[in-house]
C-alpha cells in the first residue's frame, strides 16, 4: 500500500540527495503537533521535521477536541470554553447533572491549537515544517527515509527515527469494528435556550438503532450558542441528509429550539474496535495517534491519551532509551471496551441504559476517570455491578471464541 512502512531503507526512483534529520513526524493533527511540541525541547542531535499535508482532500477538515483536566494546562491559551458540569440524559428522560470539579471539561478547536503548537515549535531552531503528501515510509537498520511529493518537487527526508500519525486506509482485523461517526452544527438562537455552565455529554432521548447507540451532545458556549451533534455508535455511517434530519429532529422536538441559525458544521469518524494497533512498524519507525491505538474503543475518545503518548515518547528519547510509544490503554480497559462493544453490536444490551446507568451510579470524577484509563481496579467492579450481568457475561465467554476478521474502513 501507499505510504506504508515496508522494505530497506535503500528506496529507488529519487535521483536528488536525501535530506537528514533527527526525527521526522508526518502529520500535524492532534498526534503530530502534540508529540513534535514535547520533543522540540528534548532533540538536539539534528533537525525535528514535521510533515504536514498541503490544503486539500489529504488534510483533516476542522474538528473540536474535548478532554478533561484539573487545574491549569498546555493549551489553556487557545481553549475556546471550558465548563465545571457534565449533563446526560437518560432514554426514559432522566437528567443526570453534577459538578466535577476539581476537573474541568475543556473545548479546543483544531485550528486554534495548530496556531498555538504552530507558533511554539517555530520558536525552536532546530524544529522545520514541510509541507507535501507523503508517498513512502521506509524502515533501515541505521536510518528511516520519508519520500515527499512536495509543491517544490520531490524530497526524500532521512531519519534516526520517524513517527507517522497518518489514518489507516483500514482497519486491522478484528472481532467487532464499529464508527462513531456524527455531524455537528454550530448554532445561534435569537434568545437564550442553553446553559453554559454544564456541557451535555450524551442526551439518548432519541430513537436509538437495534443494534448501537444514538445519542444528542450539546457544548453550549453561551446562552444563545452551541455545538450540537448528532452522534452513532454502528457498523457504517449514514448517508448526509440523515444526519441533518437527525439535527433537526435533535434541535426542535427534543431540545425544543424553535429558531436557530446555523452558523458552522463539522463531521467526522472514529473507529471503535478491538483490533490491536502495532505501534511499531519497523526497527526506526512508529505509529501514533489513532493509527497507533490511541482512541478508546468504547468511547472515541483520543485527545488525552495522544497527550500521554507524547510525553512517554520525549521521555524515553531523553533518556537514550528506543522512543516507542507505549501502550495507549491497559489490557483490563481494552478487554472491557471489547466486551461492551460486542455486547451492543449484537443487540444483547441496550448501549443508552447501559452508559446513562453508569452515568447515574456514582461520582462523575469515577466515570471520568474510567473513560480516560485512569480507573482502579475496585472502581472499575462497582461499576461492572451496574451492567447487565447475564448478557456481559455470555459476552465475555464468547470472546474468546470469535476470529479476528475483516478489514473495515477506518474514515
Amino acid at each position: 500500500m501507499t505510504g506504508d512502512t515496508a522494505g530497506p531503507a535503500e528506496g529507488a526512483g529519487y535521483a536528488g540527495d536525501a535530506e537528514d534529520a533527527e526525527v521526522v513526524v508526518v502529520g500535524a493533527g492532534a498526534a503530530g503537533l502534540s508529540l513534535a511540541r514535547h520533543l522540540a525541547g528534548v532533540v538536539t542531535d539534528g533537525p525535528l521535521v514535521v510533515v504536514e499535508p498541503p490544503d486539500g482532500p489529504a488534510r483533516s477538515p476542522l474538528r473540536t477536541w474535548c478532554w478533561w483536566e484539573a487545574g491549569p494546562g498546555p493549551y489553556d491559551a487557545a481553549v475556546r470554553h471550558t465548563w465545571d458540569r457534565i449533563a446526560v440524559h437518560g432514554p426514559d428522560g432522566t437528567l443526570t447533572d453534577r459538578p466535577i470539579a476539581p476537573l474541568r471539561y475543556r473545548m479546543l478547536r483544531s485550528d486554534d491549537f495548530e496556531a498555538l503548537v504552530g507558533a511554539e515549535l517555530a520558536a525552536h531552531p532546530a524544529v522545520r515544517r514541510v509541507t507535501g503528501r507523503v508517498t513512502a515510509v521506509r524502515d533501515g537498520a541505521h536510518r528511516a527515509e520519508v519520500d515527499v511529493e512536495a509543491p517544490e518537487g520531490p524530497r526524500r527526508l532521512r531519519a534516526r527515527w520517524v513517527f507517522d500519525s497518518r489514518p489507516l486506509p483500514a482497519l486491522p482485523p478484528a472481532r467487532t469494528s464499529l464508527l462513531q461517526h456524527f455531524r455537528g452544527w454550530f448554532v445561534r438562537t435569537p434568545a437564550p435556550v442553553f446553559d453554559p455552565g454544564a456541557a451535555l455529554l450524551m442526551d439518548f432521548r432519541l430513537p436509538q438503532p437495534p443494534r448501537g447507540v444514538a445519542f444528542g451532545y450539546v457544548l453550549p458556549t453561551g446562552p444563545r450558542e452551541a455545538l450540537v451533534e448528532y452522534t452513532l455508535f454502528s457498523r457504517a455511517r449514514l448517508d448526509g441528509p440523515a444526519y441533518d434530519a437527525g439535527l433537526e429532529h435533535y434541535l426542535r422536538e427534543v431540545l425544543g429550539v424553535a429558531e436557530f441559525e446555523v452558523t458552522g458544521t463539522e463531521e467526522g469518524a472514529v473507529p471503535m474496535t478491538d483490533a490491536a494497533f502495532p505501534r511499531r512498524t519497523g526497527a526506526r519507525t512508529f505509529r501514533i495517534g489513532t493509527a497507533g491505538g490511541a482512541t478508546r474503543p468504547a468511547t472515541g475518545y483520543t485527545f488525552s491519551t495522544a497527550q500521554r503518548q507524547a510525553r512517554a515518547v520525549a521521555a524515553a528519547y531523553a533518556a537514550g532509551r528506543v522512543p516507542v510509544p507505549p501502550p495507549p490503554h491497559r489490557r483490563r480497559h481494552l478487554a472491557m471496551d471489547a466486551a461492551l462493544l460486542r455486547a451492543v453490536d449484537t443487540g444483547r444490551i441496550s448501549g443508552a441504559e447501559l452508559l446513562a446507568g453508569l452515568v447515574a451510579s456514582g461520582p462523575p470524577e469515577r466515570l471520568l476517570r474510567f473513560l480516560d484509563g485512569g480507573s482502579s481496579l475496585r472502581e472499575e467492579v462497582l461499576m461492572g455491578f451496574r451492567t447487565p450481568v447475564v448478557p456481559m457475561a455470555l459476552t465475555c465467554l464468547e470472546l474468546p471464541l470469535l476470529r479476528r476478521t475483516g478489514a473495515l474502513r477506518a474514515r
